[in-house]
């Protein structure tokens, strides 16, 4: 991926990784390709290859045995740049990337009560796992933290974001499961057709001050993905 507004292709694999591993689909003890020959499966350099192994070897995921090569350990619970994202493909992980369609600065939605003021940033985004649109996404952040949001500024990991550029963390999310018809504003990007009715997650975000800061609506097509939520 090109787009400057992707995370860094080191990252992009590790958290690949992450994923897969929380998939199970990379058992505990299990040795990976020779390193030559995984980062030219990935389609990157050995040297960003190596970037994204350092990386899952600091969160405790690989362990590097000289001579022998790279074997994976799991943990319960790892740092992960999209720890809160409970989509995955229905044969599990799948790297997440995310396309914006628009950013617009709006009174909040009636009845919807998070942060402190009337206005929010509303966010709508397309959402795909390995390159496959599976989910729309509509954002709403609170308009205290950020005057301006601006499409060309966002990362595909909007709590990276939030975190590196506005202070906020995310802390804790609350998520309720439910079936809506998909709306209007698809641009025909995503397959299930407005007034189709798919599954459906409404989310309320915590601060780290333990203020709600955050709602966000997705609709995700099950024959593409599935919720999953690891404890």
């Amino acid at each position: 991926m090109t787009d400057r507004l992707s995370l860094p292709k080191y990252v992009q694999i590790a958290e690949m990784l992450i994923r897969e591993i929380a998939a199970g689909h990379l058992a505990d003890g299990a040795r990976l390709a020779p390193e030559r020959e995984m980062a030219a499966t990935l389609g990157t350099s050995v040297t960003t290859l190596r970037k994204a192994l350092d990386d899952l070897a600091q969160k405790g995921l690989l362990v590097r045995r000289q001579g022998s090569g790279n074997y994976i350990s799991t943990k319960k619970t790892v740092p992960s740049v999209y720890a809160f994202l409970r989509l995955e493909k229905l044969s599990g992980g799948g790297l997440p990337t995310a396309q914006v369609l628009s950013v617009d600065h709006l009174p909040k939605p009636h009845g919807v009560a998070f942060g402190p003021a009337q206005n929010g940033h509303r966010i709508r985004r397309l959402r795909s796992l390995d390159g496959d649109v599976v989910a729309l996404e509509e954002i709403w952040l609170d308009a205290s933290y950020a005057d301006v949001l601006r499409p060309e500024d966002l990362s595909e990991s909007l709590y990276l974001y939030y975190k590196k550029h506005l202070g906020l963390i995310i802390s804790r999310i609350e998520d309720q499961i439910g079936a809506e018809p998909v709306p209007d504003w698809t641009q025909g990007a995503f397959d299930p057709l407005e007034g189709a009715i798919t599954p459906y997650i409404e989310r309320i975000s915590w601060s780290q001050d333990n203020e709600p800061a955050e709602y966000s609506r997705t609709w995700f097509d099950n024959n593409k993905a599935r919720y999953i939520s690891r404890l």
